[in-house]
């Protein structure tokens, strides 16, 4: 899902940061798309690691294990969301499910309101 919105992103025209790191409010993150004048932070969130409510489900064997961790990682990205939008960023988030050429237009819109800001 990360590259196909890369494609896309890339086909509009956009120029961005891969693998880029961002450090903030003592958390080191790599969005997976960063737009680094406009402060804009992508991240394609995985259905399963990222516990979607439509599409996330538990493990039928090792529920205590699997519940903490996907808890975690929800928590995490809150707290991440959190600390980059405190430290002056735009936080794109969207779901591996969610179609790519939406989401890419809702990143090109927010790439252009901060531009003309």
């Amino acid at each position: 899902p990360e590259r196909e919105l890369r494609s896309a992103l890339h086909r509009a025209g956009l120029r961005f940061r891969v693998d880029y790191r961002l450090d903030t409010a003592g958390l080191s993150v790599r969005p997976d798309i960063v737009f680094t004048r406009a402060r804009i932070a992508v991240f394609v969130d995985g259905c399963f690691w990222h516990n979607c409510p439509v599409h996330g489900n538990l493990p039928a064997q090792n529920v205590r294990y699997w519940n903490r961790k996907l808890e975690r990682n929800v928590e995490r990205d809150r707290q991440v969301t959190a600390a980059l939008i405190g430290a002056g960023w735009d936080v794109i988030r969207a779901w591996e499910h969610e179609e790519v050429e939406s989401v890419a237009k809702l990143v090109a819109v927010a790439l252009n309101a901060r531009i003309s800001d």
